[in-house]
């Protein structure tokens, strides 16, 4: 095994310069610096411009300064830092920099090897929005979030709903630190750095992408009971006044939450899996009595509806309303005969997912997160023993030294200045021929994932020019609901290929695939990654030259005790507290709405952990393991609250469905045009309201009192008007838009373009979509370097449809082909209709 006590940080003498504020460009800066990189953060003369003891944990492992921009002296020593440096992280608005004497266009000029990050909060391409005060919120609102929080809003008649979760940032963190060391590998190849902006609206949209895509004529066997309640009551004229309780009834049995003996919440996500919601039934002593009376379990789920022996087949998502009302009455008898705590041991154990509902504060003291390293302590200079989130990615040789950041430490300039200039920078020479290069050309990628987080990954990775094969079984594990519909995002750039590779036939085809294989990525436990032979020692022997990159849900650095439970999404919100923050109370949790909230940030995880190892790997020669899991994550989505000290105040972030905001000045308000306004402002920006036409006098108006001036006198105006009044007075201020709006105005024939130059939203109708309907799907357009390509990705290719050349180029003769066909070893496709009605 690895020694990870020794083994060098893969980021060593990498130098940053980083000059972001508030959130996305620390944090930045932060993983980069806990991969071992130097980084100097600058912070104006008065400190942060965000307050907040967040800063302890987005400036750990670095050394902070204070310089005055504005100043020929600031600007001069800022310059100097630069010089010393090898990447530049910035987070302000487009053009600051270049005003306050900080031209990158200039700086790569000279130093063409230089890499800088922008990560503005629109895009510098977007005419309207790209000198909006574009705060957390702000993106949010403009971007959709609010006014798409899930269907159960809807039915509850609750639109918009706010969330202090800072999605945009979290996105945006995550696009912009894997692009970076994905320049930084590409690097050492060109001996060229690159000019990247990651525009955080455009990132939140990237997070999203499951929820934005429209398929036209969408098949009716994929509506929840929630989707068919809503068309119902919209077709009738009925109003969206479901309560909690009623709308827990629409739920599917293994897909909500179920009260235990003590009292406490679990929830179970067991849906779309062949043996998932079998093994639930089992454990839980119903499977043998709902067969009984009828439950049937389908032979070939990917047959239309209208083919099956039945109505209904366990494993299947949703199942129709009366086995699902049937089955969940059986069930919330079954909890309440165990504690919480129980039935997570029996479900871990058991091999199939749920887990209890917490409150942040127990997640952040549990001892699961920290034996595995997910929360870690750090002696801050000014809390004390404090606890934080671990590190967001680690490689596994390197992994024990991250678990002990160091705390930010504030330094002279001077001091600053001689941490740079004592590393010495080695760079590869310029290779002028590759310049225009994707990061990622000649990698080739074997995807091994399932559902969202492991397939994204590698999706991502496929824009910047990676060979993806995505490898499935030749009869499938999931339902359609789960592979399809989600593969139209995912499999986008990939060839598909199926195969039993359990069989000793198949067993041959994948070793192959892993010989070939430049990089290998999986969704798995450690016991499932030993199985198949992709052990340290079993893949040395197969392609010691091979990376691979594994995701889970539970792991960290280090081994703890829930490590090896499986999981999604859901159950990492559930066990870290976003879904009783989001609900309001243990007694009513609810998921944070969003299809893949912190899949798909951990799934730019993985591509970070790769481009990581790519680095290490041209840099040292070293071949690293990169991990991470969708805990890990969840302190990323959770960073403005997500830590602990003695002397902390109350966990009270806006929690519950009421909530509208965090206070009187940043709120939703209703306006004339029947539209809510987003207000953002802090109490420093008092003074600008006597700037906006209306809002004259507000800064002598009583505090108790500003709520019911300000709800008084935006009704007096249309939404957009306020917009613009607030925005032209610096005040933080959108329109709460929805993404059906948004994807309607921003979307156009497909072009071959990946929608980089499209401002900070931009969509792609496919008329011609492989799966014969219309799609309407995001582009992959966030990441925008100025010197490397991004690809417009083709569109998801049928499961199979490259098995046959992919086994051409690995030498099967066609007779050969036939042969693994006919005995069941391959498949050139799961269904007749590439999306089962």
């Amino acid at each position: 095994m690895a020694d990870n006590t020794r083994a060098p940080l893969p980021l060593a003498g990498v130098k940053v310069v980083d000059f972001g504020q508030y959130m996305a460009g620390p944090a930045v800066a932060m993983i980069l610096a806990d991969f071992g990189a130097t980084v100097i953060h600058i912070d104006p003369p008065g400190g942060p411009l965000w307050d907040s003891p967040a800063n302890a944990t987005l400036n750990r492992n670095k050394l902070s300064i204070s310089l005055d921009l504005k100043t020929p002296q600031g600007l001069e020593n800022a310059l100097a830092l630069i010089e010393e440096t090898d990447i530049v992280v910035e987070s302000f608005r487009p053009g600051v920099m270049s005003r306050l004497g900080i031209d990158f266009n200039e700086l790569r000029r000279e130093r063409p090897e230089l890499i800088t990050i922008s990560i503005p909060g629109f895009a510098s391409n977007d005419e309207l929005r790209r000198e909006w005060r574009a705060y957390e919120s702000v993106i949010a609102a403009n971007s959709g979030v609010f006014t798409d929080m899930g269907l159960n809003r809807v039915l509850m008649g609750i639109n918009p709903s706010f969330s202090p979760l800072p999605l945009s940032s979290a996105y945006g963190t995550m696009l912009a630190a894997s692009a970076t060391v994905l320049a930084l590998q590409a690097r050492e190849r060109t001996g060229l750095g690159d000019q990247i902006e990651v525009p955080l609206a455009a990132a939140v949209m990237e997070g999203l992408c499951y929820n934005s895509i429209k398929i036209d004529n969408y098949p009716e066997r994929y509506k929840t009971q929630r989707e068919q309640e809503i068309e119902r009551r919209r077709t009738e004229g009925l109003p969206m006044n479901l309560g909690y309780e009623d709308l827990q009834e629409l739920l599917d049995p293994f897909y909500r939450s179920y009260k235990c003996k003590d009292g406490r919440m679990f929830y179970v996500v067991c849906p779309s899996h062949k043996q998932h919601a079998k093994r639930c039934l089992q454990t839980l002593g119903l499977y043998d009595e709902l067969v009984e009376e009828g439950l049937t379990e389908e032979e070939d789920t990917y047959l239309p509806v209208s083919e099956w022996k039945s109505d209904v087949s366990l494993g299947v998502y949703p199942l129709p309303k009366e086995w699902a009302d049937l089955i969940a009455e059986r069930m919330k008898a079954v909890f309440m005969t165990r504690t919480s705590k129980e039935w997570e041991r029996i479900f871990g154990r058991g091999k199939f997912p749920g887990a209890p509902h917490r409150w942040l504060q127990e997640w952040i003291n549990d001892d699961h997160a920290e034996t595995a390293g997910l929360m870690v302590e750090v002696e801050d200079p000014e809390f004390g023993t404090m606890i934080q989130p671990g590190p967001i990615v680690w490689l596994e040789e390197s992994s024990a030294q991250m678990i002990h950041p160091t705390p930010r430490r504030h330094v002279s300039f001077e001091h600053a200045l001689k941490s740079l200039s004592a590393m010495e920078t080695k760079l590869p020479r310029v290779r002028e021929k590759n310049a225009r290069d994707g990061w990622l050309d000649g990698v080739r990628v074997l995807d091994l994932c399932n559902v969202i987080a492991g397939p994204h990954s590698a999706a991502y990775l496929a824009r910047f020019g990676a060979e993806v094969i995505k490898l499935d079984p030749s009869t499938p594990t999931y339902d359609c609901w789960n592979t399809v519909i989600f593969g139209l995002s995912h499999m986008r750039g990939k060839r598909s290929l199926l195969a039993d590779i359990s069989s000793p036939e198949g067993r041959d085809i994948f070793e192959e695939l892993v010989k070939t294989a430049d990089v290998i990525v999986w969704n798995a436990p450690d016991r499932q990654v030993r199985a198949m032979g992709l052990d340290l020692e079993s893949l040395e022997k197969l392609n010691p030259d091979a990376i691979f990159c594994k995701l889970d849900c539970f792991s960290g650095p280090r081994e703890g005790p829930r490590s090896g439970y499986l999981g999604y999404d859901d159950l990492v919100q559930a066990t870290t507290g976003i879904m009783t923050r989001f609900g309001g109370s243990m007694e009513t949790p609810e998921e944070h709405a969003h299809v893949g909230t912190i899949d798909v940030m951990c799934g730019f995880g993985g591509a970070l952990g790769v481009a990581t190892a790519l680095y290490q790997k041209l840099k040292t020669g070293r071949t690293g393991r990169p991990r991470t899991s969708l805990s890990a994550l969840s302190g990323l989505a959770q960073m403005p609250f997500c830590f602990d000290f003695g002397k902390r105040k109350l966990f009270d972030e806006p929690a519950g469905r009421e909530v509208v905001g965090y206070d009187d000045l940043s709120r939703f308000y209703y306006t004339s045009s029947d539209t809510f306004l987003l207000l953002s402002a802090y109490e420093s920006d008092t003074e600008r309201f006597e700037q906006v036409e209306g809002l004259q006098g507000f800064a002598s108006i009583p505090v108790e009192d500003r709520a019911a001036f300000l709800a008084e006198t935006f009704m007096t105006a249309r939404a957009e008007d306020w917009v613009e009044r607030l925005q032209n007075a610096d005040i933080g201020a959108a329109i709460c838009e929805n993404i059906d709006t948004i994807r309607t105005y921003n979307s156009r024939p497909t072009d071959g373009h990946p929608g980089t130059d499209r401002g900070s939203y931009s969509f792609s109708v496919y008329e011609d979509h492989p799966s014969g309907h219309t799609v309407t799907q995001l582009d992959p357009y966030a990441v925008r370097p100025l010197r490397g390509r991004v690809l417009a990705l083709p569109p998801a290719e049928k499961y199979g449809a490259s098995t046959r050349s992919i086994l051409q180029e690995l030498g099967y003769e066609d007779e050969r082909i036939e042969e693994l066909l006919a005995n069941g070893t391959i498949s050139d496709s799961w269904s007749r209709e590439y999306l089962p009605s």
